[in-house]
């Protein structure tokens, strides 16, 4: 059975500057990478993934996702924060309730890329 975890090496070392320099003009910005970064560390936490998914059926408030999951309205509230800051979930208020949903159609398609990836 190949070893998936053995990284295989050149030979000989020698960059070849055509290719460097041309991906080199691909690459985004340092701040759009760390943005980046910041997106997917995100998706790190399973009880922020398990908002999202909630998210995927309807719009709800703290009161309902904590129920919902079994967590604290405190413990929801933080994590929705974290969401809300990197722009995966936005908010409206409805007299006193505070409803929120997906950001954008984005948001799914990232979570079911990653879970198709996970499930091949």
């Amino acid at each position: 059975m190949e070893d998936l975890y053995n990284v295989e090496c050149c030979d000989f070392i020698h960059a070849h500057e055509d290719i460097v320099e041309k991906v080199r003009h691909q690459l985004p910005g340092e701040d759009t990478l760390y943005d980046l970064t910041e997106l997917f560390r995100i998706f790190g936490d399973s009880t922020r993934v398990r908002i999202l998914y909630v998210l995927f059926e309807a719009e709800m408030c703290v009161c309902d996702i904590a129920a919902l999951l079994g967590l604290t309205q405190s413990a929801v509230s933080h994590q929705l924060r974290a969401l809300k800051n990197v722009r995966l979930v936005k908010s409206r208020r409805e007299g006193k309730t505070v409803f929120y949903s997906l950001a954008d159609d984005h948001v799914k398609t990232i979570i079911n890329q990653g879970l198709e990836h996970v499930r091949e």
